[in-house]
């Protein structure tokens, strides 16, 4: 276990922000945490990028997250510089990194005269060692997740949502406490389930929250900036990367999706999908699905009374009716959209 425990000036600044930085180191934990095959919803997805690494040398920098273990200088993945960066300003501040940073860092993770051979030249030629890991990332990039990132984008927006509008009607506490399954919340301490022990206390500085689609890969945390504490989760929407719909995954599992016999497989997929409120943007995004689909199978589900639309400022957002909540909850959620 990590235990994070977190005094009440840092509580109060708690944030969100996404990160496409995060999004690929822990896409490439991934692949090197299931070597044979990924499970549903990254299984096809996991296939491409393994062919991206192999077929295209660029990309091999990148590899370099699955040498460094678990524990490894925080400056190989920076804290993002703004709420919402691209992959572009993300690596620039990688690159950016100053040479008294790497060497502050260091010892906490290794003795300077004993360094491992992956991370020596960050030390020995610092600026050829970053342009070359943030080159390789670019590359990795670039094939492996750019063509889904709109989706994802998508999803991670309706996500950071979904957090800021809990944060703002219910403050942090109630945040945490429901914000994953991995990620339990005992105040002052935010505890994230993971085979490691550890322990770290944050004094006067920042919570960032970081939703992660690639975050089955692992969840990780930041915590050698001298202002801010970053503790990324599991985003709902990794379903978008399936080369399948989550009812045939379920379906081949447990038989019959009952639900979906009911009401019809687009309609099941929507209403499990507004376990929590979102846009049709963002339904879309995260089931993979034609927004006019989407708009069609909402218009059918309004029209039934189980699902409601309320404008939050300028988006208009959908939810589920308790009648919605009912079929739900006693037809019986789908475990493989439940998982994902």
């Amino acid at each position: 276990m990590i235990r994070i425990e977190l005094d009440e000036p840092t509580l109060a600044r708690t944030r969100i922000a996404t990160s496409p930085l995060w999004e690929a180191k822990c896409s490439l934990y991934l692949l090197d945490r299931y070597p044979d095959e990924a499970p549903w919803p990254y299984t096809g997805w996991a296939r491409h990028a393994r062919r991206v690494l192999t077929e295209l040398p660029e990309a091999a920098p990148a590899k370099l997250y699955a040498q460094t273990g678990p524990w490894y200088p925080d400056f190989l993945g920076p804290v993002p510089p703004t709420a919402s960066p691209t992959i572009e300003e993300e690596l620039a501040a990688l690159r950016a990194t100053p040479a008294e940073v790497i060497a502050e860092q260091i010892p906490r993770y290794h003795r300077p005269d004993d360094l491992p051979d992956w991370l020596r030249p960050f030390v020995t030629d610092r600026q050829a060692a970053l342009d070359r890991l943030a080159d390789g990332i670019q590359a990795y990039w670039d094939a492996a997740i750019a063509p889904w990132w709109p989706a994802m984008r998508a999803a991670l927006d309706e996500e950071v949502l979904h957090r800021a509008r809990a944060l703002a009607a219910h403050g942090p506490d109630a945040l945490l406490a429901d914000l994953h399954e991995r990620v339990r919340w005992d105040k002052p301490v935010l505890t994230l389930v993971k085979p490691s022990e550890w322990r770290f206390a944050a004094v006067d500085q920042r919570l960032l929250l970081i939703p992660l689609i690639f975050s089955r890969g692992a969840l990780t945390h930041s915590t050698d900036h001298p202002e801010v504490i970053a503790v990324s989760y599991q985003a709902r929407g990794a379903v978008l990367l399936a080369d399948r719909p989550a009812a045939d995954a379920a379906t081949e599992r447990t038989g019959t999706d009952r639900l979906a016999v009911l009401v019809g497989r687009g309609r099941a997929q929507v209403l499990r999908a507004l376990a929590r409120p979102a846009t049709t943007a963002g339904l879309a995004a995260i089931l993979g699905l034609a927004p006019s689909t989407v708009s069609e199978h909402l218009a059918a589900l309004l029209a039934a009374g189980v699902v409601h639309r309320r404008r939050v400022g300028r988006r208009v957002l959908y939810g589920l009716e308790p009648a919605g909540l009912a079929l739900v909850t006693l037809i019986g959620a789908d475990p493989a959209a439940a998982s994902a």
